[in-house]
């Protein structure tokens, strides 16, 4: 894999390589990527990714090559403290309760010795913190030369490393958002570049469509209405209704919460409708128009005090441009363009997105010529990786696949419960946990149960503790969403008597060596929700082309999607262990082959004996001698 990267650095050509669980790829692109001598981007799925390479891997290989190369970081404006908001929300009056107030004193304190501003460095702050928005900036907020702390800005200063470093790490959404909003510093960055290098590039797609399109949220909304109360009491008190203009946009806001969501109640997590559900209502017309119409006024009072500070300037544009995108979801979506509705518990968001990122990402490739490198564990079932490549647009791309080096015939097995009920019948989740506790109890937990729906993942989490109870085993069941996922793992990893049950999120990116992690228990196969708009309009756009879109599309996507769930399971050359599928159709179905062929090499086991026997002959290795 080093060689083939070697030659299309040296070629400026486009590769897409697939390297299997211990290849290491990540090695395998940096030592070439170092040794070329140019300028490379290096982009990854996640903040957490991007750490890891900069703070772990690039040391290390640096220090080892003996090269003397300068490093920089660059995250996105939420990831960096903006210390012109944080003077701001020292004096607001609208933090929501005391922990706020608490979360608060302690990014002060940090705030005074930190050189990179990067909230990352503040140990348990959960990314969902609500005080965060309150002392990080967004493109819409920021005031940019005018703000008075311009000279010390965090995120100014990460953009000036940035384009004075030899090798930037950046992330695929900063990527994809300043190829959307020319805000990041990518911009400036990429024309100079040598080499443009992707990571785990099997989320490349996802992020880019998420950042190509446009989107209006009541959460947007409710924002600027608190900004808008904090600084017009702070700087023009007295000189408008604040609290009146404030209040207007956040009912607006709220009531077009309320049409979009419908009779939609007790949320968990985010329901995606179809645009047509919601659209054609009065009530929705009039909650989109309304959200204009409560912007009007405020702009107008913004207008008048618009010279008496930079930040009237900018909550002036952001009441123009949220009053825009108001009114252009108001009109048809354009051509090639998909729309739906996110809602949540307590938000709404009306989405506009492209089906893929191939005109985009075409784009960026043919304006200047330099070498694009992309790469994961998981990018396609076939020689030409056209699970990546065709909506990539990469179709002329070297293509490589390197399969991994360990020994999954020897070291792993594969059970498909026969007779199990099928995903479609009610008693699905509770065979699961059924299933799922007794193969816990045979090794002595050290298992993760994987979920394709935040319903399964509630079903089981609760069935399974009433399981091990009546089977007598005092196992510890860890649930997503119980504590942030990081916490989670490090409660998995420290008392290894336990069971994870989790969700999309524990699919891909989980690292658990060892014998922490010995059985892998998937309860579906992971095919994309067929009733989902964005999967219904690629669904269309196969059809009209005369495609059959369950092998090219569903298929493809559940192969995938199966085998990066499946890679948690084997993570290191010692690595033994179970994987489970509790679904019939991996064995019976036409389309069963296809998707085991996609999988490891793992030996298949006959039956629940076979797999139990197998679980308590690794758990009896384990036990000192």
């Amino acid at each position: 894999m080093a060689t083939a990267v070697a030659q299309a650095l040296e070629d400026r050509a486009v590769l897409v390589a697939e390297a299997g669980t211990g290849v290491g790829k990540t090695f395998a692109y940096l030592v070439p990527a170092l040794l070329a001598g140019g300028r490379v981007l290096v982009s990854t799925a996640t903040k957490s990714l991007q750490d890891q390479l900069f703070l772990r891997d690039l040391p290390r290989l640096c220090e080892a090559l003996q090269l003397p190369v300068r490093l920089a970081l660059l995250k996105g404006r939420a990831s960096y403290l903006c210390l012109h908001r944080l003077e701001q929300a020292r004096h607001a009056e609208t933090l929501p309760d005391r922990r706020a107030v608490r979360t608060l004193a302690r990014i002060e304190r940090w705030a005074q010795g930190t050189d990179s501003g990067d909230l990352a460095e503040l140990d348990g702050l959960d990314e969902r913190n609500p005080v965060i928005p309150l002392v990080t900036s967004t493109r819409e907020n920021c005031l940019g030369a005018d703000c008075p702390a311009w000279r010390r800005c965090h995120v100014m200063k990460a953009r000036r490393e940035a384009l004075a470093a030899d090798l930037v790490v950046v992330n695929h959404h900063l990527f994809f958002a300043d190829m959307s909003l020319r805000d990041s510093g990518v911009a400036e960055l990429l024309p100079s570049v040598d080499a443009a290098i992707f990571d785990e590039a099997h989320q490349l797609a996802e992020a880019g469509v998420a950042f190509l399109g446009a989107t209006l949220g009541s959460g947007q909304v409710i924002d600027f209405a608190r900004d808008l109360l904090a600084i017009g009491l702070q700087q023009a008190r007295g000189q408008a209704d604040w609290p009146g203009l404030a209040a207007g946009a956040e009912r607006a806001a709220r009531e077009l919460r309320l049409a979009g969501a419908g009779s939609l109640r007790d949320l968990r997590g985010t329901v995606k409708l179809r645009w047509e559900e919601r659209s054609a209502a009065p009530d929705f017309a009039a909650a989109l128009a309304g959200v204009a119409a409560a912007l009007a006024p405020v702009a107008a009072s913004l207008q008048d005090v618009e010279e008496a500070s930079p930040d009237f300037t900018r909550l002036a544009e952001r009441a123009r441009q949220l009053a825009a995108r108001a009114a252009g979801f108001a009109e048809p979506p354009a051509e090639g363009r998909v729309r739906w509705i996110d809602v949540s518990a307590h938000q709404l968001r009306l989405v506009e997105s492209p089906l893929d990122i191939r005109e985009a990402l075409q784009q960026q490739i043919r304006a200047l010529p330099r070498a694009w490198v992309f790469t994961s564990a998981t990018l396609g079932e076939d020689e030409r990786l056209r699970w990546f490549t065709e909506p990539a647009g990469l179709d002329d791309a070297r293509c490589l696949r390197v399969g991994s080096p360990f020994d999954y015939a020897a070291h792993a097995r594969l059970y498909v419960p026969r007779g199990f009920p099928k995903p479609n019948e009610s008693r699905h989740p509770a065979a699961v946990a059924e299933l799922s506790a007794r193969l816990a109890v045979a090794l002595g937990g050290r298992c993760f149960v994987l979920t394709t729906t935040l319903r399964a993942l509630r079903a089981i989490g609760e069935a399974l503790p009433r399981e091990l109870e009546a089977l007598g085993q005092p196992l510890q069941v860890l649930v997503q969403g119980e504590v942030p996922k990081r916490q989670l793992l490090d409660r998995f990893l420290a008392e290894p008597r336990s069971v994870l049950v989790g969700s999309q999120s524990f699919w891909e990116g989980i690292d658990v060596p060892g014998d922490a992690l010995q059985c892998v228990v998937i309860d579906k196969l992971p095919f994309p929700p067929p009733n989902d708009p964005l999967v219904e309009a690629r669904v269309r756009r196969l059809e009209a082309q005369g495609r059959n879109a369950f092998a090219d599309y569903f298929v493809a996507e559940a192969a995938v999607s199966l085998k990066q769930g499946a890679g948690r399971l084997i993570r290191s050359e010692s690595d033994r262990g179970l994987l489970v599928v509790c679904d019939p159709r991996l064995a019976g179905m036409h389309y069963g082959r296809r998707l085991r062929d996609a999988l490891p090499p793992m030996a298949p086991v006959a039956d629940e004996a076979e797999a139990t026997a197998w679980l308590a002959r690794l758990a009896a290795d384990r036990l000192p001698w």
